[in-house]
């Protein structure tokens, strides 16, 4: 565990890290998330929730380039119509628009001006942008007379790209209130939370997040493990929907957003052993911090309003991480289709010349968050001997694989059709390898030997990945080497960048030239 110093107090306080929960997820395989029966209640619940909620983050950021855009472009445009002709440079206007956006949209920030409490409402959020736009223009005003480069600008110019940008903000914000207004009716907009841990510590929870003005947060409901008084079967108006088992399929059922634990810091076994369970979630986990004697610094704390939380995991690839990532695998992915069409078709014709049956064969996999997917291949075994549950393990000289199949496995060829998975968003082009949903070795299932195996689907699972530049290909035929795998899949999660992807997408080719294990 990391250690942080208590605000003026002498003793390190342990905070938990992802490291310390997968290192004590060992005893009683508690972190095992296949599938649990839920109550009907639950299931009413989750069935409500089970559409994808809007994210405030990416609201208020594509409203961000917006601003950006539009005020970008009706300086460029009057430049164009009023300028054009009349020799003026280019660069120094681009200077000026560059400057002027970047600054508007600074100190708008600074005031909330992209707040989904603000967009919500026209005239405040109005207020908010004409501020930080007339701030602007002032300060590239103030540039310009200093630098005494004022008189190389049209005054037309800056006059015009200021009314006309005030104008279109007019439009623009008026538009964003009314979408943001029905995204919030519809209750698209929230954050979908559920708080771990019932009686009055949670009481006071709820009626400490509704106190706050505007919160985005829509709680759906309370599970905990006790029963009784300790934790009574409504709180605060909340029904406890569950058990802490229950919670994992909840979550992924019902698009669940955060998890909030509702217990003292103090109860240090009792968090861990919940965080045991729940780690393998791609939500964000916070331990409200509301009730504690305890106090860190200010910088140790996240707040909703004026509620505090520690936060102890967070989504990981999340918000425009994972907008740049889905625009990295579209375009990647149709460069690398384009390119391989020609060997694509050829392995087709190979494929039905040597054996009857359909080119392409389908599998069940898992994908992210533990949902099923259908991943295409190439057929590589002959039509009456294909398993698309996964039940025999392929092996050397495999007498069910044909002589093309076992040359397109060797070679990786079978994979490409999983490039159109990646276009329907089931598959990224980089992450951790989906397994299929009956995948075991000497007859045990892979959740059953390696703890918090599911961890690994908190991410779109990949066409390669981690685990498979690093050795880790082909057939899986003793524990250590799924353990391996699922290390080197955690690996990536805790440490992805765009970086790392196109690392592994250029290291792919060689490591495939490796076909040691590949039957």
């Amino acid at each position: 565990m990391n250690t942080k110093q208590a605000q003026g107090s002498g003793e390190p306080i342990e905070i938990f890290s992802m490291q310390a929960i997968r290192q004590s997820a060992g005893d009683g395989r508690i972190s095992r998330a296949r599938a649990v029966e839920l109550n009907e209640l639950a299931k009413q619940v989750a069935e409500q929730f089970s559409s994808t909620s809007l994210s405030p983050f990416l609201i208020g950021g594509m409203v961000r380039i917006g601003d950006l855009l539009g005020l970008a472009a009706i300086a460029f445009l009057i430049r164009h119509f009023y300028l054009a002709g009349t020799g003026e440079p280019f660069v120094i206007y681009a200077a000026a628009v560059a400057l002027g956006t970047a600054l508007c949209l600074t100190f708008t920030q600074a005031i909330d001006g992209y707040h989904v409490s603000v967009l919500r409402q026209f005239l405040p959020q109005f207020t908010k942008v004409f501020a930080g736009f007339t701030f602007a223009m002032m300060m590239l005003v103030l540039v310009g007379f200093f630098l005494k480069i004022s008189t190389e600008y049209s005054r037309v110019w800056f006059g015009s790209w200021y009314a006309l940008g005030i104008a279109f903000l007019i439009v623009y914000r008026t538009a964003v209130s009314i979408y943001v207004r029905r995204a919030v009716s519809s209750g698209r907009l929230e954050r979908r939370a559920v708080i771990v841990g019932g009686g009055m510590p949670a009481a006071e929870l709820i009626r400490s997040l509704e106190a706050q003005r505007d919160t985005d947060i829509r709680i759906c409901g309370i599970f905990d493990d006790r029963s009784g008084e300790r934790s009574p079967a409504i709180v605060a108006g909340y029904p406890k929907l569950g058990t802490v088992p229950e919670l994992v399929e909840f979550a992924r059922k019902a698009r669940i957003d955060m998890l909030i634990v509702s217990l003292p810091l103090s109860a240090e076994q009792r968090v861990l052993q919940l965080l045991k369970r729940l780690w393998v979630l791609p939500v964000d986990i916070r331990l409200s911090a509301h009730t504690n004697k305890l106090r860190f610094r200010p910088r140790s704390y996240t707040y909703e309003g004026s509620v505090p939380f520690l936060d102890l995991f967070e989504r990981p690839i999340a918000n425009w991480d994972a907008i740049s990532k889905r625009i990295f695998d579209i375009v990647f992915s149709l460069i690398a289709i384009a390119l391989l069409a020609p060997l694509m078709l050829v392995t087709a014709i190979a494929i039905r010349l040597e054996s009857k049956g359909p080119v392409i064969f389908r599998q069940k996999r898992f994908g992210f968050n533990n949902e099923v997917i259908e991943v295409l291949k190439f057929r590589s075994m002959y039509a009456d001997k294909t398993d698309p549950d996964a039940k025999q393990v392929v092996t050397r000289n495999d007498p069910r694989v044909t002589r093309v199949g076992r040359f397109i496995r060797k070679t990786s060829i079978d994979e490409l059709p999983q490039l159109y998975n990646v276009l329907k968003g089931e598959l990224s082009l980089v992450g951790p390898r989906p397994h299929a949903v009956n995948a075991h070795t000497q007859n045990r299932l892979w959740d059953e030997v390696v703890d918090g195996y599911f961890a690994r689907h908190k991410v779109r699972p990949g066409v390669t990945g981690w685990a498979q530049i690093n050795g880790w290909r082909g057939e899986v035929d003793s524990e250590e080497k799924i353990r391996e795998r699922v290390n080197c899949d955690l690996y990536y999660i805790e440490n992805w960048s765009l970086l790392l992807d196109l690392y592994i997408l250029l290291v792919t080719p060689f490591k495939l030239l490796n076909t040691e294990h590949a039957y």
